[in-house]
């Protein structure tokens, strides 16, 4: 109630400041989105102001479908000339650029700048080489091909993709996932046998996307 008090106190009524206020209050109503319109919150706004265009990647990039390498067509900074490769390699896993404060990866570029539009679910790397974005070797796909065409874990220790050994057991199991549901697919002698059986399952769910090593 104090604060209420000091405030009113501050702004008598009809003074200068009082009105002033109303009119940028009244201002602001006038001009709020309507309709369809005013679902959007202002971070939809914003990120539709700022998504990056098909348009605005080839007039600061070259991409070489052949190569899969970008280079920029403009100085970026002192260090980045006309002509240069454009990005670097972040974790190991992607080659990613900087556009306008904010990282893309190189693949996804690639598709908006062949196609216009960004790779949706997911882009797949034929080959399964996450660095290698020549255009040949790009693929759109679910979530769940691209997952069944990944190398085998490094911390996979049978040295069969699929195969685990069954310490309870003494024995060497079977296994797959596709779309968050797992296949049981056995226990074998031997990690050999047990990939056998992995190799047959992934080809029949996976197809063309099916990695087995």
């Amino acid at each position: 109630m104090l604060f209420q008090a000091r405030s009113a106190a501050a702004l008598p009524p009809n003074s200068p400041s009082e009105q002033r206020s109303r009119r940028l209050t009244n201002q602001t109503a006038a001009e709020r989105p309507k309709g369809r319109l005013a679902a959007l919150s202002f971070w939809d706004v914003a990120v539709k102001k700022s998504e990056l265009t098909q348009e605005r990647v080839r007039e600061l990039l070259r991409y070489d479908p052949r190569t899969g390498k970008f280079r920029w067509r403009v100085r970026k900074r002192s260090n980045h000339n006309p002509g240069d490769i454009a990005g670097c390699r972040v974790r190991s896993d992607f080659w990613c650029i900087h556009i306008d404060g904010r990282r893309y990866q190189a693949h996804q570029l690639a598709w908006l700048y062949m196609k216009g539009a960004w790779g949706r679910p997911v882009i797949d790397h034929r080959d399964g080489n996450s660095l290698n974005n020549r255009w040949w070797n790009l693929r759109l796909t679910t979530r769940s091909n691209n997952a069944a065409n990944r190398r085998r874990l490094r911390s996979n220790t049978s040295g069969f993709k699929g195969v685990a050994f069954n310490r309870q057991r003494g024995n060497w199991k079977a296994q797959i996932t596709k779309e968050g549901r797992r296949y049981y697919l056995g226990s074998y002698a031997t990690a050999e046998e047990a990939h056998v059986a992995y190799v047959a399952k992934a080809r029949e769910l996976f197809g063309e996307f099916a990695r087995t090593k």
